[in-house]
């Protein structure tokens, strides 16, 4: 039996960011006919994953639909997983990787990029080090296939802020400023994005067919690893003899040291 995936988003004020999140899932759905899917949130939106994970029959696997580490990551999911799913298998986080970069690429280009556009990469932001190299990360394989520089820039915690880097690049002789939306769906991120006042801001990945398969690539890498995990040598009360089998149990994937500030 296949473990169900249970994707976890943060969570949103936003309807239209909840609905672009149904949408992403429904995409995920679609993917793999007859495999159960089920969308759920760390906070705000409904239904929490806390509710979900004690309610899924049979075996889980857990991927956080959060594009880069931080509070959310190292510190809310593995709490909601211990206490409610300690069974379940939890997959890394989506960021970075070439699926994503083929996504962003064509939402710049939907927009409108030109050759002569600067880029900035825009995302959230985090007061997690690696999760702001996560994003550098991001914008680096994004610059490679754009063949032209591309700027990371944080719309909260994280430097350059998204101001800072807009100013830095109205100094050059680039005409026009394009952001690329290093965000899920619509919302408080996005919308910090589009009022920073460049001439070209993509919309959010959203229901895109590649980030779905990203979503499958972690799932089926978490349960590989899953798989692999060694299975640890029985005390020795508990070996009755030399043909002994160990018991198997289930791992969750270990996670980076937490944080302690919680900026997502």
């Amino acid at each position: 039996m296949r473990p169900a995936l249970v994707l976890a988003a943060h969570g949103t004020r936003s309807s239209a960011g909840e609905h672009t999140l149904s949408a992403l899932a429904e995409t995920v759905r679609r993917a793999r006919p007859g495999q159960r899917v089920e969308l759920t949130y760390l906070e705000i939106s409904s239904p929490l994953l806390a509710e979900v994970l004690p309610v899924v029959r049979g075996p889980v696997a857990v991927v956080p639909l959060l594009l880069a580490g931080g509070y959310h990551v190292h510190i809310d999911l593995p709490e909601v997983i211990a206490e409610h799913r300690p069974d379940a298998v939890v997959a890394g986080w989506l960021g970075p990787h070439r699926l994503l970069t083929s996504a962003l690429t064509r939402k710049l280009a939907r927009a409108g990029l030109r050759g002569t556009d600067a880029v900035l990469l825009g995302a959230a932001g985090s007061s997690d080090p690696a999760a702001l190299a996560d994003v550098r990360a991001a914008a680096h394989q994004l610059a490679i296939r754009l063949a032209r520089p591309v700027t990371a820039a944080f719309a909260s915690a994280g430097t350059p802020s998204i101001e800072e880097a807009m100013e830095r690049l109205r100094s050059t002789p680039a005409a026009r400023v394009a952001i690329a939306s290093y965000v899920l769906a619509p919302g408080f991120f996005h919308d910090r994005l589009a009022s920073a006042g460049a001439e070209l801001v993509s919309d959010p990945l959203g229901a895109d067919p590649d980030l779905a398969a990203l979503i499958w690539h972690r799932y089926d890498e978490a349960l590989r690893r899953d798989h692999a995990a060694p299975v640890p040598r029985p005390a020795r009360h508990d070996v009755p003899g030399p043909h002994a089998v160990p018991v198997h149990r289930d791992h969750t994937s270990p996670g980076p040291q937490p944080l302690h500030r919680r900026h997502a």
